[in-house]
């Protein structure tokens, strides 16, 4: 059930703020006042697309926010385990919410955290059911007709078709796999010779991640050599002196031994004298690794040519595969798998098949099982609907479900495919619904149906203007179908017909203002005298008409 819904910036609507009730709610107003925006709202919280120019002109962004009465077992469906490990326990209202920015970008909140479209997608397909007249027309397409008889024969069979699904995405997969192979098989030995050669070469260089940068030092070194044996060499000399009678080691000895001599007499001289002998220390040592150093960088004959060589002979590799020395290891990886696919293509071959047989026994027995259970199911929809179509004043409609076999012997969903074929009219033959209703009869059958395969727990029905092209004691039956449907669970009603909005237990009305020249929706509920006032206006007469007056106060009271 939907406790409240508030909107803000809108198109029309600056703010807006419903706390809608159990059984039937009736949204009514002026054509053009803003209904549908309500019902945009709604689809945004199913995770809708944003049509452009969404946001009320002068705003920064629009917000959506339904509040839901969580319906009981909701987490315990397996397709909503990720958003439940993420929700707070024991929470009995469920917060949906969507941000949407003048310039575009969308935001998605799920008890008030970030989620995205997708989540807010799978959670409102559980939370609301949308009847619209776009669903009319969709429901003169063949997949629509499949999906109201399957809706109808229950959940056990829907869990059967997505068995039948998943094994016919096995048997397309494998099928696949195999016109792959076969449509290599003519180059199977050039690829296995280019792989191959591909392999060695890179298996012959045998590249490491680390030694690209170790190889770039050490030529930069190689490089330098010369300079960098000179500076160390002067280096040494001048700390050694040997160039000159003394050098920095023999003055720190020097003062050392100056120092030395008055050892014992002044505790700060001592200290000092101390740190002199560690600075001496520690110059001897410098100089006995620079000596190290200048021996060591005399280079072996060749060694620059060669560090030169490795490194181009590296960056071929990472320019033929990939940039990077990870992505040439990555390939040597794909090279392998590759040859041994194509050195066992026909044992593998024959694997595929075995699955694909495996698959199609599957597919083939999940298929018959659909085929009886929609045999089944067929007559027991069409009495349903009948009946149903009596009571919105189509007395003697009928409905036929045919089932055909499907081109190839299965598709997607099944070995059939579905017609609802109508007859509207006692003794008329039935035709396809696109030729046979029209559009106040297409919304009657929509309504039946959607009665007959319903939204599932907890949903609430939303039906925007389903009334369309309907009028007189026909639009009576359609609202006292929907107050009906309202008693199972809660129904949201956008309406034009006051035969319809009279049967609500709740009722919001939109109407426009032009303020500071902008025009600006406002949503209010309405009761007793307004609510009557919403009613003469929807028959068309003016508010203080007398007879339009008792009319409406007569069709509020049956």
């Amino acid at each position: 059930m939907l406790l409240e819904l508030r909107i803000e910036n809108l198109l029309l609507i600056e703010r807006a703020e419903l706390r809608l009730g159990p059984g039937l709610n009736a949204i009514t107003g002026e054509t053009g006042a803003g209904k549908t925006v309500l019902a945009h709202s709604l689809d945004l919280l199913m995770g809708g697309r944003a049509r452009a120019q969404i946001v009320r002109p002068g705003a920064g962004e629009a917000y959506v926010e339904g509040v839901f009465e969580t319906p009981a077992g909701l987490w315990d469906d397996p397709d909503l385990a990720d958003l439940a490990e993420r929700m707070p326990e024991g929470e009995s209202e469920l917060v949906l919410a969507r941000r949407v920015a003048a310039g575009g970008r969308t935001s998605a909140y799920v008890q008030g955290r970030a989620a995205n479209v997708a989540d807010l997608r799978i959670l409102g397909s559980r939370l609301l059911a949308f009847y619209g007249q776009h669903e009319h027309r969709k429901l003169t397409l063949a997949s629509a007709q499949l999906d109201v008889l399957d809706g109808f024969a229950g959940e056990a069979h829907l869990r059967l078709r997505d068995r039948y699904r998943e094994a016919h995405r096995e048997v397309g997969a494998a099928e696949s796999e195999i016109a792959g192979l076969r449509e290599r098989e003519g180059t199977r030995e050039r690829d296995l010779d280019l792989m191959r050669f591909e392999l060695e070469e890179i298996e012959a260089a045998g590249p490491d991640p680390s030694e690209r940068d170790d190889l770039a030092a050490e030529r930069s070194r190689l490089q330098h050599a010369e300079s960098l044996r000179g500076a160390a060499g002067a280096a040494v000399a001048r700390l050694s002196g040997e160039e000159d009678e003394g050098g920095a080691s023999a003055a720190l000895a020097a003062a050392e031994s100056g120092l030395l001599a008055l050892g014992g007499v002044d505790e700060t001289l001592d200290a000092l004298a101390g740190r002199l002998r560690e600075a001496a220390l520690e110059v001897a040592d410098v100089a006995s690794e620079l000596r190290d150093y200048t021996e060591g960088i005399e280079a072996e004959p060749g060694r620059l040519e060669a560090v030169e060589e490795r490194l181009a002979a590296i960056e071929r590799l990472e320019r033929k595969h990939g940039g990077s020395i990870e992505a040439v290891l990555e390939h040597a990886d794909h090279c392998r798998a590759e040859i041994e696919r194509l050195e066992r293509a026909a044992e593998l071959a024959d694997e595929l098949e075995a699955r694909a047989d495996a698959a199609r026994e599957r597919r083939a027995g999940f298929a018959a099982e659909l085929t009886a259970a929609r045999r089944a199911a067929a007559p027991e929809l069409e009495a349903a609907v009948a009946e149903a179509l009596g009571g919105l004043s189509m007395d003697g409609a009928r409905l036929e479900v045919t089932l055909q076999p499907v081109d190839g012997g299965f598709a997607t969903s099944g070995a059939e495919s579905v017609e609802l074929r109508v007859a509207t009219n006692p003794g008329m033959p039935v035709s396809p619904l696109r030729d046979a209703a029209s559009g106040g009869e297409l919304s009657r059958i929509m309504l039946a149906l959607s009665s007959l395969a319903g939204p599932g727990t907890g949903a609430t029905r939303v039906f925007d203007e389903i009334d369309a092209g309907v009028g007189g004691a026909t639009a009576r039956a359609v609202g006292e179908r929907l107050r009906e449907l309202a008693a199972e669970g809660q129904v949201l009603c956008i309406t034009h017909l006051p035969q319809v909005a009279s049967q609500a237990g709740s009722h919001f009305r939109i109407s426009k203002r032009i303020a500071d020249g902008a025009t600006i929706a406002d949503v209010e509920a309405v009761e007793g005298e307004e609510l009557v006032a919403e009613i003469v206006r929807m028959l068309g007469a003016e508010r203080d008409d007398a007879a339009a007056t008792d009319h409406a106060k007569e069709l509020l009271a049956a």
